[in-house]
């Protein structure tokens, strides 16, 4: 398909017909990774934006192979219900391929924990192929392949297939991968070190090579920033001695066993339970100092000079060392690698299959201050929040990760409904300006079928919060009278909901749900389930959440079910020796207004948009969204949400409820047509 104004499109199209933004992104899309450049394409829902990815990066993997360059695709999704999208698209795009083309190749594949049965953490094996001989082993192992490659198959299949003829779906799936065309997979196996050199080289990918697609990329600082986030508590340390001693009998058990005497491996540990011995006192004591300096900052927090906490552990080894020679990091290294060694049964020492030992926990934060120790780009973190008084690692600089990455790999698509503005998530994840493009896409929804009011009258905003309360309330009450269906209230934070709870004194008779702290994936779900339910009865519901929650983001609320949201205030980080940490590291490379804009304005307005775009996923879907919070209608907010989002300004409840009312009194097959 070649156009007038612009380049071909190629073959690789999932629809006959496509919309206008959609052969923009396309286009888009094609230039970018021909040149071996990065398009970051603020591109919202209904623009058929993965549709739109796969045939940009399709075209140009196809290209490449006719030069004698083999490109792999790695589609990345935090999200286990893109999967399925991104592998019912694969399947439109083969049926409309030419004959003679080939088929496009795909795997899909999710986490270890998920694919897999029970994996033993010591010894890093499933059990999905027990008590099946070698022989039979591998012949399945192949034919399985075979077939995940023969059709675009989702993970479920994979899974349900592994389980049917005891093959484990994980390993067949990373066989299979090493020869396919596109790999769906998470974040993970690209974006963090721990994983990814583990899983690239298994599963043939090649940076260089590959042609990076990251769905929800507005997600992907936080992703990379929580692959380096490590936390300890004093009480890890007695832990960890258990665990090294249960690691020494059982050394010593074996070597018993088998009439070995003593080797390496129990010297290794008797020396590292020693160290570990060595470092209770010193580390409880210096827990205790800076509980006492938290007790006395202005924060809940307290920030702490990664030097200084290897300096304190490196200190109480200097006694226990027998290599008295070596300096105090190379003592921290060699220790962390032998915690990294410390094998228990799990069964005994571990919660639940995916929780990690905490001699794990030591040696990860361990190795996270060495690497990082001479850098400004890492943040360590005291707290007293919880019982137990703990150190947390932050980084502050996503793009010393994603720079270099984007830089090898052979071109990148970024994309998501709300990464706005680009430029800023362009700075954030390292990507070199000569390499980035930066685009905003129209929705191809009827605009009219989403009205967007802001509130002008009042504010979440800290000074003005308690005189805005009233106010606030009010709003809602004329948005639950005035909606003919279910309501989604999303406040700042889970303090603010409950009062808003309290404060509204009726529902006109609807089911009320409200998220909870620490809600589990399955209760997020079954609450939602329940919505559905109570609608088919015709039972209307008010859902209660939080801005950045589980209910408002990540959820898609198919089948029109939300017929208004409400998004109260604007929820601006509180200020934390972390927030702190980070703006005055954005203020040293980007200056002290973006700065601000990155650490605290962005991420909150995003939690915002994240919010309103709940209830619309189909372009027959309509809902009416309001959102209570003057700053919006500031110029610096504004630069932050898109600029083809029409809004109208409401001043006060009653003409929020008018709105409300006359927006439903159009039947909904004319805000369709």
């Amino acid at each position: 398909m070649t156009t007038s104004d612009g380049p071909d499109l190629g073959i690789y199209h999932a629809h006959e017909k496509m919309r206008d933004s959609q052969i923009e992104m396309i286009r888009d899309g094609i230039d970018s990774l021909l040149s071996g450049g990065a398009l970051l394409a603020a591109a919202p829902t209904g623009i058929g934006k993965t549709a739109a990815s796969l045939a940009s990066a399709l075209h140009v993997a196809n290209e490449r192979s006719q030069e004698g360059l083999k490109s792999k695709i790695v589609f990345m999704t935090g999200r286990q219900s893109q999967h399925r999208i991104v592998v019912d698209t694969v399947r439109m795009i083969n049926k409309r391929l030419p004959p003679g083309t080939p088929r496009v190749k795909l795997v899909d594949i999710i986490g270890r924990e998920s694919m897999c049965g029970p994996v033993d953490k010591s010894t890093g094996n499933c059990n999905c192929e027990q008590d099946v001989n070698k022989d039979a082993r591998s012949r399945r192992r192949e034919e399985m392949k075979s077939l995940i490659l023969s059709d675009t198959r989702h993970v479920e299949w994979s899974m349900k297939y592994g389980k049917q003829r005891k093959i484990c779906s994980w390993k067949a799936a990373r066989s299979a991968a090493k020869v396919s065309d596109i790999i769906v997979c998470d974040y993970n196996h690209i974006f963090i070190e721990s994983i990814s050199s583990l899983s690239m080289e298994s599963m043939g990918i090649q940076l260089s090579n590959s042609i990076l697609i990251v769905d929800e990329a507005h997600n992907l600082p936080d992703r990379i920033r929580n692959g380096l986030e490590a936390r300890i508590t004093n009480k890890v340390f007695q832990r960890a001695l258990f665990e090294i001693q249960e690691h020494r009998g059982n050394l010593e058990k074996f070597a018993s066993r088998h009439d070995l005497g003593e080797g390496t491996d129990v010297t290794d540990a008797i020396r590292l339970e020693g160290q570990i011995k060595s470092l209770r006192d010193p580390l409880r004591k210096w827990f205790e100092e800076k509980a006492h300096e938290n007790e006395n900052s202005d924060w809940d927090d307290l920030k702490i000079e990664t030097n200084e906490f290897l300096d304190i552990i490196g200190g109480a080894l200097e006694g226990a060392s027998v290599d008295s020679g070596f300096d105090h990091i190379s003592q921290i290294r060699q220790m962390a690698h032998q915690l990294f060694e410390v094998r228990v049964d799990p069964d005994e020492s571990l919660e639940d299959e995916d929780e990690e030992t905490d001699c794990f926990r030591l040696a990860r934060m361990f190795e996270i201050c060495i690497q990082y120790r001479d850098s400004d780009v890492l943040s360590l973190v005291f707290d007293s929040i919880l019982e137990d008084p703990r150190i947390t690692s932050h980084l502050l600089d996503p793009g010393v990760v994603g720079g270099p990455i984007f830089e090898e790999c052979a071109g990148s698509i970024l994309m998501s409904g709300t990464l706005f503005p680009p430029k800023m998530y362009c700075d954030i994840l390292g990507i070199p300006n000569d390499m980035y493009k930066g685009a905003e896409y129209k929705s191809g929804f009827p605009p009219e079928n989403r009205h967007v009011l802001i509130a002008s009258d009042v504010t979440s905003k800290y000074t003005e919060r308690d005189s805005s309360f009233d106010l606030i309330c009010d709003h809602i009450s004329s948005v639950l009278e005035n909606t003919p269906g279910n309501v989604a209230v999303f406040a700042p934070s889970y303090l603010f909901m409950e009062r808003i709870v309290s404060g509204i004194q009726y529902f006109f008779q609807r089911d009320i749900m409200k998220e909870e702290r620490g809600m589990s994936k399955r209760s997020v779900d079954g609450m939602v389930n329940r919505l559905y339910e109570k609608s088919s009865m015709e039972r209307n519901s008010v859902i209660f959440g939080v801005l950045s929650g589980k209910l408002s983001e990540g959820i898609d609320y198919s089948e029109n079910i939300l017929d208004a949201v409400v998004c109260i205030g604007l929820p601006l980080p509180p200020p934390s020796a972390k927030q702190d940490a980070l703006f005055g590291y954005y203020t040293s490379r980007f200056g002290r207004s973006r700065a601000w804009k990155y650490a605290s304005l962005q991420p909150a307005v995003n939690s915002v948009l994240q919010a309103l775009g709940r209830p619309i996923r189909k372009a027959e879907d309509r809902a009416i969204v309001v959102l209570l919070e003057k700053r919006l209608l500031e110029g610096r907010s504004r630069e932050c949400m898109p600029s083809s989002m029409d809004s109208l300004r409401t001043s006060s409840p009653s003409r929020t409820g008018k709105h409300v009312e006359r927006f439903f009194r159009i039947p909904k097959s004319m805000g369709s047509s």
